[in-house]
């Protein structure tokens, strides 16, 4: 099929397609490429030359892509930025606005990139941001969906105790209304009559909720920090459901992230940036992870 890499591979005696690979390289400019740019603009005007020099301090110049490709490192690594250098150049979907200096438009231009045949349309780039804005949306939803109760709540009372007649055909969808509160009880009634009921969800379900109708099948994803608003096991549960997308429908992801449950997917590369020079590396030898490690090891006896 165009557009894809496709390595076969027997699973108990039938052979299936299980690898995808959409993007497979990402090209940053140099040191001395940024330099030369930005010694020839005049500082009047910007404070920052952002998203020149971020990057380039770890020597990063080349992402070679798996089908999970990730992004390790702290605040300041330069992760972030480099999932809105690529989706900005591979012209991704996104939901809300980033961090666009004046230079980004330059930095991209210098930026190269191999793709096997076209990037899926549907492909687009999820952060944390648009997550948390999907959740104060649905927030907000369940907030006047709340008043809306109350409000059925005064009108069944009223209308349960109300004697009513009827006088012209004006009444009449006030008279339907007395004799629904009638009929049923008050739980009922106001079941009845409240449409677009938004169940509520906690901030992690509500999260995972929005992945799972963002990610559709044969597409590339850039995931920046997918485990934030997720508790342990979601994380674990987001962990499964992006594994199963790569091994069934045929996925692509490049995630930046820190979560030793995400950095532990099968198969991923991981790309140091903490390091003084970007390196790839296993997880159980990043620094995040062995902290982690360290410290359960410490307590071990206390989880008898």
């Amino acid at each position: 099929m165009w557009g894809t890499v496709w390595t076969w591979r027997s699973i108990s005696g039938k052979d299936r397609c299980i690898d995808m690979i959409y993007l497979s390289h990402f090209e940053f400019p140099g040191r001395e490429r940024e330099y030369d740019f930005t010694m020839g603009q005049k500082y009047t005007c910007y404070d920052t030359v952002y998203p020149f020099l971020v990057l380039s301090e770890h020597r990063l110049r080349m992402l070679d892509f798996e089908e999970v490709t990730i992004l390790y490192g702290g605040n300041g690594s330069g992760k972030t930025t480099a999932l809105n250098v690529i989706a900005e150049k591979l012209g991704l979907g996104r939901d809300t606005l980033y961090n666009r200096s004046n230079f980004f438009g330059d930095y991209t231009a210098m930026c190269a990139y191999d793709a096997v045949g076209e990037i899926p349309k549907h492909s687009r780039i999820i952060t944390s941001d648009d997550v948390f804005d999907f959740m104060l949306d649905l927030r907000s939803i369940n907030e006047g969906i709340d008043r809306k109760r109350e409000e059925l709540f005064e009108e069944y009372q009223e209308a349960k105790n109300t004697r009513f007649q009827m006088h012209s055909l004006e009444d009449y969808e006030r008279l339907k209304k007395v004799n629904s509160a009638r009929r049923n009880t008050k739980s009922k009634f106001v079941r009845n009559h409240l449409q677009d009921n938004v169940r509520e969800h906690s901030n992690g379900e509500s999260a995972f909720l929005y992945f799972a109708d963002k990610i559709k099948e044969n597409g590339l994803y850039l995931l920046d920090e997918p485990e934030n608003s997720l508790s342990p096991e979601k994380q674990q549960e987001l962990l499964r459901f992006l594994e199963d997308f790569v091994r069934f429908f045929h996925c692509q992801f490049v995630i930046a992230t820190h979560s030793p449950f995400l950095l532990s997917m099968r198969g991923a590369k991981i790309y140091d940036l903490d390091e003084e020079v970007a390196d790839v590396k296993r997880w159980t030898e990043l620094g995040n992870v062995r902290a982690y490690y360290e410290f359960f090891k410490k307590y071990e006896k206390e989880f008898v």
